[in-house]
């Protein structure tokens, strides 16, 4: 037996590192959206095929999408041969060659070391790497008196792959705020442009207190071993799960990146699995773990957080051409080590929950299940929808009880290169059920780092979403775009009331959508232009109304009630609360 085994694992390990095929797996980042918008572009025209549901997308797999779209340039536009030209420069080295850069030193072969694109990049044979720098900044103006802020960052990214089967790679960044608002410093609540608790799309972040005004930093990377048919990995980046232009309602890339297992199959056209292991951040302080520091007054507790684990995979199969069915589940638990049973890609976890904790009688961990629908067999269309479940019970579907099932759903489309060429349109638009993506036990939440993992709405709301886009020459995108975002009715996840009786299901038949405590209506036009690849230049003019209701019905226990004014302070940053016309003008290397 024990040599049958020997035997199968060295086949395996034969078949995995004697395929010819490359195909590495760098994650390119959700940030990088210019190329992400063109890939999309080409699938909406059938130029080519991809499955959107999940992302980043790998750097190699852009790279083969591109040298795709060249084989078929008499199906692109002018504009979009030009494009293709330019984002292949970029994914040179992915393609087994070196870029075309100005002020450069390089032997042609194997190294190119360039300033005009800023970057060193080496392959031959075994090895591939390349190193650029990151550096921008922001400046951001609005109206409203309150001083402009400045945000800038610097960093630089490291991308190396080793006998075509190892990828490994890293990315730093770290980010500085300053300005009149923040000369008190992050501690004042009102300083902050983005936190969890404020309903903006902006990217989440974990400050470091500062007087002068705000840091963090960002470190993302990883490793990977790959194949042709996949790959198994660990890293920590930021991922998107559903189909969306503007935010996801599964997993939608805001939350802080985190670490986490990965392991992806495509062994077949009509399969791919996606699946995570992560070690989210709880920001629940664990009072039975903690350090012990010994100073002069004697002994001071350090508590550390509480665990906090997700597992999730996402299944999507392609019965015909150009339409993706995909679902999936996860779970989010809060044990002191991960749990073995987790670690099963293909599980139903909610089952595997029920076997861990039904026999004690204690609470069991917090479950999902989601489906995402995608649909690009018209061409210039794209159709999608995705469905989020929290909780699920058929006695809540019928009319006669007043509870409803805690879901959220999003339908959108992306009309492409039609009736005008270089202009799209697209739509979106998305619901929240009372209580979704809350728990009872705040370490079971789905969030990190007390971010919401899916939409930036979070529970109750509704977001409508309509965008244009002009792409009038290669590397100028022009857009303008509207979205209406509404909050209603805030409740807390209470199973009990005070007098001892259940309280989520008083919660639950409450009307959802009923009485909106906050709005804001934006309008925003951007233009961005890569002036050479990955150095960018951009312009974003945008009005926002932002105003907070207060609602006229009696409150109810477990409903988090304030006045008009308190929910404008509580979901909009000072910056942007009331009228306001906000500019940003920035400069990046890098993205």
């Amino acid at each position: 037996m024990k040599k049958n085994i020997k035997t199968y694992l060295f086949w395996f390990v034969i078949c995995l590192f004697t395929s010819n095929i490359n195909a590495q797996d760098i994650p390119q980042h959700i940030s990088f959206t210019r190329v992400y918008d063109f890939i999309d572009e080409l699938a909406i025209n059938k130029v080519i095929d991809i499955n959107s549901v999940t992302k980043p997308y790998s750097r190699n797999f852009i790279a083969q999408k591109l040298a795709e779209a060249q084989t078929k340039d008499s199906l692109l536009t002018k504009r979009q041969k030009t494009d293709l030209k330019f984002f292949l420069n970029d994914y040179a080295i992915e393609l087994d060659t070196l870029p075309k850069s100005y002020v450069h030193w390089t032997n042609k072969k194997t190294f190119d070391l360039a300033l005009l694109q800023p970057a060193f990049q080496y392959h031959d044979k075994y090895f591939k790497c390349r190193l650029t720098p990151i550096l921008g900044m922001d400046i951001i103006a609005n109206t409203g008196k309150k001083g402009a802020i400045m945000k800038r960052w610097f960093g630089a990214d490291f991308q190396a792959t080793i006998v075509n089967h190892v990828s490994v790679w890293a990315s730093f960044r770290d980010n500085s705020f300053n300005g009149k608002l923040l000369k008190g410093g992050l501690a004042q609540k009102d300083a902050r442009i983005s936190d969890y608790f404020y309903l903006n799309n902006l990217p989440g972040c974990q400050y470091k207190e500062a007087t002068y005004g705000g840091d963090y930093s960002d470190l993302r990377g990883g490793i990977k071993a790959y194949a042709w048919w996949g790959s198994i990995g660990i890293m920590k980046d930021n991922i998107v799960w559903g189909d969306s232009y503007n935010c996801s309602n599964i997993i939608s890339g805001r939350a802080p990146s985190f670490p986490m297992l990965t392991l992806k199959l495509n062994p077949c056209k009509w399969f791919e699995l996606n699946y995570i292991h992560g070690w989210l951040i709880s920001n629940v302080v664990d009072s039975t773990s903690y350090y012990i520091e010994n100073n002069g007054n004697g002994e001071k507790k350090h508590y550390r957080p509480q665990n906090k684990f997700i597992a999730a995979n996402m299944l999507t199969f392609t019965p015909i051409k150009g339409l993706n069915l995909s679902l999936g589940n996860a779970i989010i638990y809060a044990e002191k080590n991960p749990q073995a049973a987790y670690f099963i890609p293909i599980a139903y976890y909610k089952s595997i929950d029920h076997l861990l904790t039904k026999g004690l009688g204690t609470e069991n961990q917090n479950s999902q299940i989601f489906f995402n629908v995608s649909s690009r067999n018209i061409k210039h269309l794209h159709l999608f929808g995705s469905i989020y479940l929290d909780e699920f019970n058929t006695q809540r579907l019928k009319k006669s009880n007043p509870q409803r099932n805690p879901f959220s759903y999003k339908v959108g489309f992306n009309v492409s290169n039609w009736p005008l060429k270089e202009l799209s349109l697209q739509g979106e638009f998305t619901r929240t059920n009372i209580i979704n993506y809350k728990h009872s036990i705040q370490s079971l939440t789905w969030s990190s780092n007390s971010y919401n993992l899916g939409h930036y709405l979070g529970d109750n709301s509704q977001e409508i979403y309509v965008a244009l886009n002009y792409k009038p020459v290669w590397g100028l995108n022009l857009n303008l775009s509207y979205t209406n975002a509404r909050k209603y009715n805030d409740y807390a996840y209470m199973r009990r009331g005070a007098s001892g009786n259940s309280q989520i299901s008083k919660i639950l038949a409450q009307k959802p959508f009923n009485e909106m405590v906050w709005q804001n209506d934006l309008i925003a036009f951007e233009a961005t232009y890569e002036i050479f690849n990955n150095c960018y230049a951009v312009v974003n003019v945008e009005y926002n109304n932002a105003r907070g209701y207060t609602p006229k019905s009696e409150a109810i226990e477990g409903e988090n009630r304030l006045d008009a004014q308190g929910y404008l302070d509580y979901y909009t940053p000072k910056f942007y609360q009331g009228k306001n016309v906000t500019i940003t003008c920035g400069l990046s290397f890098g993205f």
